[in-house]
C-alpha cells in the first residue's frame, strides 16, 4: 500500500503570473475574478476576443466546488454525472511528521485502518465493501496519508460513513497489530527487491541527510518491531485534525449531499491542538552520494538529482517543462532516431542504457529534479556523461521548438492522467492540500503556454548549472565516475 512520493504545499493564490503573457495574465485574472464572485464586465481588446472565446470553451468543464466546515475540514467535489464515484480523505500527515523513534507509524496506521472498528469487525468491513461492489484502499507518502473508496454513486453515503468509521473508530487491537507487524516486515522485504524503490530511498537518504525526508516511509525494521498501540493513538490524536483533512469526491456526486454527510460524520473532528500545532520540520539538501556496489547484479541502477522547489514555487512549472523535455525511454518500447528526446535518441543509437526516466519530485519547501537510469556495467560512464550534457543544454542552448513540443506533451500527459473519477478525486485532494484550492485547467495551461526557451534557460541555470548533485547508485557501478568528476560535469566552460 505504497506509492511514489507526492507533494504538499501551503500556497493558495500565490500564482506565478510573472511567467504569463499579457493575454494569459488577463485570462487568468478574469477567471480568478469570476471564482471570487466578481460579475462585472471586463473590457477586452478586439485582438484578445478570440483568446477569450477559447477560454470560455475551456471553462465549460465540471466545476470543483469547495466548502469549509466549522472545524476546518474542507469538502471538495466535482460532479461529472457518472454512475460511479470516488470519495476519499486526504490527510496532511505522512512520514515527514515522524521522528527517528516513531518512523513508520503513519504507514503502520494505514495498514490498521481496515482491521476493524468499534462498529465493524474486519470481516464485516470486507463483506460490506464486497457486497457494495466497491473498492477500498489507502496509501502513505512522505507528506500525506490517503484513504479512499470507489463505489456506485448511489452508495456515496455508505462510502463516506465507512471512511469516517475507519479513521475515527478503529479498534487498533493488539492481535491485529501483531499480525500487521509481520505483514509490514514482509512488505519491507518485497520493497528491497524493487531496485527503483531502493535507489530512491537511498537518494532521499543522501540528499536530505539527518532530516525527516531522508527517512523511509516504511521505517526501519527495529521500529516496526516495537511500534505499539500507544504510538498509533498518539499519531492520530496529534495529526488527524479538521484543518489538515480534505474530503474529496469525483464522479456522480452532489456537493450539497457531500457537505451534509461531512457535517454528520466528521463534524466532531477536533479543530484545535491541545498545545502547539506540530510544525513541518525543515529539510536541508546536501550534495552528496551513496554507492552500494554489487558486481553480482546484472545491471546498474543510478539516480542523480539536484535540489528543486516545492509545488507552490513559481519555478515549478518551468522545471516540469524541462523534466518533460528530457523525457523517458525504455528499450522494450522501441522507438528510434525520430524520438523527440535527444537523450532518448542517444540512448537508442549508442545502446547506452536499458531505460531512463526523468523525475521532478516536489514537497512543501523543496524537491528533487533528476534522472533515474538502468545501465549495463560498461555504459554507466557514457550514459551519465550524455545526461549531464543534456542538462547543460537546457541551461544554454535549448530551442523554442523543443520547448513548444515539451509543453504540448506536458499538457497532454496532464489531461490523460485525469481519465476517470479516481485520478480526478486524487488531483482534487492533493491540490487542496498543496494550494488550498484546485487550479483550473485553463489557468494551468496558460502558465505552461507562457513558458519559452529563455525561461527554461534561466530557471535551469538557477537550479542545475554548477550545482552539487545528490547521487544514489546500486549494482555493478565500478565505471561510475567519482563524485568530483561528476560535480565538474555540472557546468560548461563558457567563452
Amino acid at each position: 500500500m505504497r506509492t511514489s512520493p507526492r507533494a504538499r504545499c501551503v500556497n493558495s493564490m500565490a500564482a506565478p503570473l510573472r511567467y504569463l503573457s499579457r493575454a494569459g495574465r488577463r485570462l487568468v485574472t478574469e477567471g480568478l475574478l469570476k471564482t471570487h464572485g466578481f460579475t462585472g464586465a471586463v473590457a477586452v481588446p478586439r485582438r484578445y476576443r478570440a483568446a477569450q472565446a477559447a477560454g470560455q470553451v475551456v471553462l465549460n468543464v465540471p466545476e470543483t466546488k469547495v466548502t469549509v466546515l466549522e472545524n476546518g475540514l474542507r469538502v471538495a467535489s466535482e460532479d461529472s454525472g457518472l454512475s460511479t464515484c470516488t470519495v476519499g480523505l486526504w490527510i496532511d500527515a505522512g512520514s515527514r511528521y515522524e521522528n527517528e523513534r516513531n518512523n513508520g507509524t503513519a504507514h503502520f496506521l494505514e495498514h490498521m485502518a481496515f482491521k476493524g472498528t468499534r462498529k465493524r469487525s474486519q470481516l464485516d468491513l470486507e463483506l460490506e465493501i464486497e457486497n457494495m461492489g466497491a473498492h477500498l484502499n489507502a496509501y502513505t507518502s512522505r507528506e500525506q496519508t490517503v484513504y479512499y473508496a470507489k463505489a456506485f454513486s448511489k452508495d456515496l453515503p455508505r462510502a463516506v460513513e465507512i471512511l469516517a468509521d475507519i479513521i475515527q473508530n478503529s479498534t487498533l487491537g493488539e492481535a491485529e497489530i501483531e499480525r500487521e507487524r509481520g505483514v509490514i516486515l514482509r512488505e519491507m522485504q518485497e520493497v528491497e527487491t524493487n531496485l527503483q524503490e531502493v535507489v530512491f530511498d537511498y537518494l532521499h537518504a543522501t540528499a536530505y541527510q539527518d532530516t525527516a525526508l531522508g527517512r523511509t516511509i516504511l521505517g526501519p525494521t527495529e521500529n516496526i518491531k516495537t511500534i505499539n498501540r500507544a504510538d498509533l493513538v498518539e499519531y492520530i490524536t496529534t495529526h488527524y485534525k479538521g484543518p489538515r483533512i480534505v474530503l474529496a469526491a469525483a464522479g456522480g456526486v452532489s456537493h450539497d449531499e457531500l457537505i451534509d454527510l461531512a457535517k454528520y460524520h466528521f463534524g466532531k473532528l477536533p479543530a484545535r491542538y491541545k498545545g502547539e500545532a506540530p510544525a513541518l520540520p525543515p529539510c536541508r539538501f546536501t550534495g552528496s552520494e551513496i554507492r552500494m556496489r554489487d558486481d553480482k547484479m546484472p545491471l546498474a541502477h543510478i539516480a542523480i538529482a539536484v535540489e528543486a522547489v516545492g509545488w507552490s514555487h513559481p519555478d515549478t512549472i518551468p522545471l516540469m517543462v524541462a523534466n518533460t523535455l528530457i523525457g523517458n525511454w525504455d528499450r522494450s518500447l522501441g522507438g528510434g532516431m525520430n524520438l523527440s528526446s535527444k537523450l532518448a535518441q542517444m540512448a537508442c543509437q549508442g545502446n547506452l542504457c536499458h531505460s531512463f526516466q526523468s523525475f521532478n519530485t516536489c514537497y512543501t519547501d523543496t524537491g528533487l529534479w533528476g534522472l533515474y537510469m538502468v545501465c549495463e556495467p560498461g555504459t554507466v560512464s557514457d550514459m551519465l556523461h550524455f545526461t549531464q550534457c543534456e542538462w547543460m543544454s537546457l541551461c544554454t542552448t535549448v530551442s523554442e521548438n523543443e520547448v513548444a513540443r515539451s509543453k504540448n506533451l506536458l499538457k497532454t500527459n496532464m489531461l490523460l492522467h485525469l481519465d476517470g473519477s479516481t485520478p480526478i478525486c486524487e488531483d482534487i485532494g492533493r491540490q487542496m492540500l498543496c494550494y488550498s484550492r484546485r487550479i483550473p485547467l485553463h489557468e494551468l495551461e496558460a502558465r505552461i503556454d507562457a513558458i519559452d526557451a529563455e525561461t527554461i534557460k534561466n530557471v535551469c541555470t538557477k537550479y542545475i548549472y554548477d550545482k552539487p548533485p545528490a547521487i544514489a547508485a546500486v549494482g555493478p557501478i565500478e565505471q561510475l565516475p567519482d563524485y568530483s568528476r561528476i560535480r565538474s560535469g555540472m557546468y560548461w566552460l563558457r567563452p
